[in-house]
């Protein structure tokens, strides 16, 4: 374990999405525990649907995420050159062949064990023609690919998630590694790459299991050392399908859009899976760096819950301070606030983010102290009206006019006054009060509020509900 070198190796074909960024993280976890190094491989081989767009946005995702990579990305069309020349290695040592098969051939010989209710296997037609024979074929015109030669035997490794795992070769084909265009396969290439970057461990996720035995083929053809193996559970919506837009969203630019910050996201993603023995569920970034361990990984898949995220979210909300939460909305809206100073906008966000559960929650609920007019609802009527609401903020704008000083004390004591006044409850002003100065029936603390838009806003706001509801 002492200085691993492991990689991060999407494909550039969509945003980065959260089973993504998950096989990142515990990639990033484990290299920084133990010293080591995280290196991105971009796997661009797929001309037709990989973009620079999607390069860039899967940079920009683990970067907000604080998951830094060691070294220059490492871009999987640019080793093509190297690729070729491992081909003609395996070929020239016996390792590989050339094979004449077609599709037609292989597709009637799929249809026949169909038939006969039989387990297809690719037949071994040319695994030992003559370099001579082979020319023929080729001065025939005939297209070939390159397959590689499964030895007898059994290929065997020992995960850190799943334990031993055991093929028996007679179960795998002699895959293809270099198509009829002469296109390397997907199981070749990474094995390749893999080796030309020293990675010591591959962590990712559990479908990939069936793609390891061909891979570990590839190193003990060319006589390496195979690296250590981690699958990562499979990450299920809330329906235990495969996670899809039909559950949440699934990118995580949409999760930044959403107003989560990168500390949750890390949070909850981390415990996609892993389990640290313990009741604890809030971890900041340097806690799980110690803490992380394969052999806490369960095995079973983990289940998505945007619920469980949000709580996570709220918890991280409070820790955070007003400064940092200032930051990371500004992020996301600019604009955010333009028409105050720093520090009220941080004496709002210090009044509305524990009733917050990410920052999009934080704006919504501190537009009460940005804008210059509140919008009453006539869905309030009732309450101003039927239930003396308007009387009861006409006396409060009354009492509170003729004090001189405007703090907390203050206002409690004219709120103490309207209740003697009313012969009611401490709620029965406090409703009426809330709506007249904020238009909605929820939010921060009153006395808070009203101390904080000040007192010349304040009995500006309770007039102006006065005329809408009289």
């Amino acid at each position: 374990m002492k200085k691993p070198v492991v990689r991060f190796a999407p494909s550039p074909t969509g945003y980065l999405h959260i089973g993504g960024a998950r096989t990142a993280l515990f990639n990033w976890l484990f290299a920084r525990q133990n010293n080591g190094k995280f290196l991105l491989r971009i796997e661009d081989t797929d001309l037709e649907r990989s973009k620079i767009e999607y390069v860039d946005q899967i940079k920009n995702a683990l970067n907000w995420l604080g998951m830094d990579w060691d070294d220059d990305i490492i871009f999987q069309s640019k080793n093509n050159s190297n690729h070729q020349k491992v081909i003609k290695e395996l070929i020239q040592s016996g390792d590989a062949y050339k094979c004449f098969l077609t599709k037609e051939e292989l597709d009637n010989l799929r249809i026949q064990a169909d038939k006969n209710k039989e387990v297809f296997r690719v037949p071994r037609t040319y695994r030992d023609t003559s370099e001579e024979k082979q020319n023929e074929l080729i001065d025939e015109g005939r297209s070939y690919t390159i397959r590689l030669k499964v030895p007898e035997g059994i290929t065997k490794f020992k995960d850190l998630v799943f334990g031993e795992i055991i093929v028996d070769n007679k179960d795998l084909d002699d895959f293809i590694i270099s198509r009829s265009d002469g296109s390397p396969t997907y199981n070749f290439v990474v094995a390749i790459d893999d080796i030309a970057m020293d990675i010591s461990h591959i962590i990712r996720g559990d479908d990939h299991i069936a793609n390891t035995p061909k891979q570990i083929l590839v190193y003990n053809a060319l006589k390496k050392n195979v690296p250590i193996f981690a699958h990562l559970p499979m990450i299920l919506g809330s329906d235990k399908k495969r996670l899809s837009k039909r559950h949440a969203a699934t990118n995580v630019q949409e999760y930044r859009d959403k107003g989560f910050t990168p500390d949750s996201i890390i949070n909850y993603l981390s415990l996609l899976g892993w389990n640290p023995d313990s009741n604890d569920e809030i971890f900041n970034i340097n806690e799980l760096i110690k803490l992380f361990n394969f052999k806490q990984v369960q095995k079973k898949s983990a289940v998505f819950d945007e619920k469980k995220l949000l709580w996570i979210s709220g918890q991280k909300m409070k820790e955070m301070t007003s400064k940092d939460i200032l930051k990371e909305i500004l992020l996301i809206d600019k604009a955010w606030g333009k028409d105050h100073n720093n520090s009220y906008l941080e004496s709002v966000i210090s009044l509305t983010k524990d009733r917050s559960k990410n920052l999009i929650d934080i704006i919504d609920i501190s537009d009460i102290f940005l804008i210059n007019e509140v919008n009453y609802s006539d869905e309030f009527k009732s309450i101003m009206s039927d239930q003396n609401g308007t009387m009861i903020i006409k006396d409060f704008l009354n009492a509170v006019k003729i004090e001189e000083s405007w703090d907390k004390q203050t206002v409690e004591k004219v709120f103490e006054q309207i209740m003697n006044q009313h012969d009611i409850g401490l709620g029965k002003v406090m409703k009426p009060l809330r709506i007249a100065i904020s238009g909605i029936s929820y939010g921060p603390g009153i006395f808070d509020m009203m101390i904080l838009l000040g007192k010349d806003l304040t009995i500006n706001r309770i007039t102006n509900a006065i005329n809408f509801y009289k």
